[in-house]
C-alpha cells in the first residue's frame, strides 16, 4: 500500500459498481494492487476503491506495465492466444490471481463479423455469486479483448453453471495463493 496524490484528472472505474468516475487532481488515494497493467486505489474522500488504467499510470507516478501492454506481440499474431494472454491479465481488484488461473472463465469463442472483424465472446463466473466486483472484473475484460488488433467487440457474459470451487483453480493459482 502506497498513498500518493494525483497529479491530473483521470477517469476511473468504481468498484465493485463499474461506474465511470473522474478522480480530480490532488486528491490523495492508497494503491492497493498493481496487478494485470492496471491499478487499484482506495480514494478515502470518496470511501471506496477505484480502478485507474494502465496508460494513466503517470497520474499516480507510476509507468505503464509493458508486459500487460504488449500481450498482441507476444502471442506472434495467434488471435486465440491473444485473447487468453489478454484475459489473464484481469484481476479481481482483491485477490493477486489472474481469472484464468482462477478457473473463471468458462469458454471464449472467436467469432467473424460480416466486415472481416473479430467478435469475442466470455463466459465466466466469479468465486461467489454475491460477489461485488462482477461489474469491474468483466469491463476489465471487455476492454482489453476490444484494444486486441482486429477486435471491434466483446462481450464477456457472467454465468453461474457450473457453480465456481476451490477446485478450478490452475496449479500456477493455488501456488500464489499458498494453497498447493
Amino acid at each position: 500500500m502506497e498513498r500518493v496524490e494525483l497529479t491530473r484528472e483521470v477517469e476511473a472505474i468504481q468498484v465493485p459498481a463499474g461506474n465511470r468516475f473522474k478522480l480530480e487532481a490532488g486528491l490523495e488515494v492508497i494503491i492497493t494492487q498493481t496487478l494485470g497493467g492496471t491499478f487499484t486505489v482506495q480514494v478515502p474522500a470518496y470511501g471506496g476503491l477505484f480502478r485507474i488504467a494502465g496508460k494513466d499510470a503517470d497520474a499516480i507516478g507510476k509507468t505503464p506495465d509493458v508486459a500487460a501492454a504488449t500481450v498482441a506481440s507476444a502471442a506472434g499474431g495467434d488471435l486465440e492466444s491473444m485473447v487468453w494472454d489478454s484475459l489473464k491479465t484481469c484481476y479481481d481488484p482483491e485477490i493477486p490471481v489472474n481469472i484464468v488461473d482462477l478457473g473463471l472463465v468458462y469458454g471464449m469463442q472467436i467469432k467473424d463479423e460480416s466486415d472481416g472483424a473479430k467478435k469475442i465472446e466470455v463466459k465466466m463466473t466469479l468465486t461467489a455469486q454475491g460477489c461485488g466486483m462482477g461489474a469491474s472484473i468483466a469491463h476489465d475484460a471487455k476492454q482489453k479483448l476490444i484494444a486486441l488488433p482486429g477486435v471491434t467487440e466483446a462481450d464477456v457474459e457472467l454465468v453461474w453453471d457450473p457453480p465456481w470451487n476451490p477446485q478450478m483453480i490452475s496449479p500456477e493459482g493455488k501456488e500464489r495463493l499458498g494453497l498447493d
